[in-house]
């Protein structure tokens, strides 16, 4: 069933706010266009974009308005010159940035009288439009509630709380994730290559080994929140005890080890503040490092 045809722009078409643009008259959407190089608008007015000649224009086009721009010095350089026309419409801004430049941010906004929704794109620019992909929002509630149905278009929304700084957060988080488990991969990829096993043999095994880690993270979750380790599985010691496999097996064949050794030196710190005996969950508190003491 097609969502209601709604009104909607977009300021700022390198390749994700094209993508965003694109996704959105996949879906119906009446949508207009604007980006400083105007040229990046000829293929989605193929498309039936509108495009816009100036920003002003642009926003006055729609009651929402997507900014996907390279910084939060181009989002103001675009939207401070028409700040006076955006009251009563409703900013979702989907530029990279920290938590603090999106708190900066929503009070502009609301000193300008618009509603705002801060977001992170979960996706690479080919994935927009698919609704298994993730865009984080946070903001007002109400804001988002009225709507989603139109964010739907570029993926699945969802609302991570009231914060506007939330959505830069979790980006942020989980962004690390993905870079320690795809440079994890990366490493066992290289150690176990050493052998002449190909990536392509490797990864279903890693994959579905991700499956058991997965579980691992939903135990230990509960237990981070509670902030007590119950060592009734596997120990911190029988952690350390069980990456020297790894670091020797890895040092012998020629592997870099400066992931495991920085994981090792971890555990290391963790078993030091007294959680040798306690579940790999309470690594975490080392992680925390000032912030623990607050």
């Amino acid at each position: 069933m097609r969502t209601e045809r709604a009104t909607v722009t977009v300021l700022g078409l390198g390749s994700m706010g094209s993508a965003l643009a694109d996704a959105l008259l996949a879906a119906g959407h009446a949508t207009t266009v604007w980006n400083r190089s105007a040229h990046r608008a000829a293929a989605l007015a193929e498309r039936g974009a509108v495009p816009a000649a100036t920003p002003a224009e642009a926003v006055a086009a729609s009651p929402l308005v997507i900014v996907c721009v390279l910084d939060h010095a181009a989002l103001h350089a675009v939207l401070d010159p028409v700040a006076g026309s955006l009251a009563g419409r409703t900013l979702v801004n989907l530029t990279s940035g920290s938590p603090e430049q999106a708190a900066e941010a929503a009070a502009w906004a609301r000193s300008h009288g618009a509603g705002y929704l801060d977001g992170a794109v979960m996706t690479t620019p080919p994935g927009v439009g698919n609704p298994e992909m993730m865009f984080l929002y946070s903001g007002p509630r109400e804001v988002f509630d009225a709507h989603r149905p139109v964010l739907a278009a570029l993926g699945d929304p969802l609302h991570l709380g009231t914060d506007p700084g939330l959505a830069s957060l979790y980006d942020a988080a989980l962004l690390g994730l993905m870079w320690a488990t795809m440079t994890g991969w990366l490493h066992g990829t290289a150690l176990v290559g050493t052998e002449g096993a190909q990536a392509t043999a490797f990864t279903p095994v890693a994959i579905r080994w991700l499956g058991a880690v997965n579980g691992f993270l939903t135990t230990y979750a509960s237990q981070v929140d509670a902030g007590r380790y119950p060592g009734d599985d596997a120990t911190v010691d029988v952690q350390i005890a069980a990456i020297d496999h790894l670091i020797h097996a890895a040092a012998a064949r020629g592997i870099d080890n400066a992931l495991p050794e920085l994981l090792k030196a971890t555990m290391e710190r963790a078993r030091e503040a007294g959680h040798g005996s306690g579940s790999y969950a309470s690594v975490v508190e080392v992680l925390k490092g000032e912030a623990a003491g607050r």
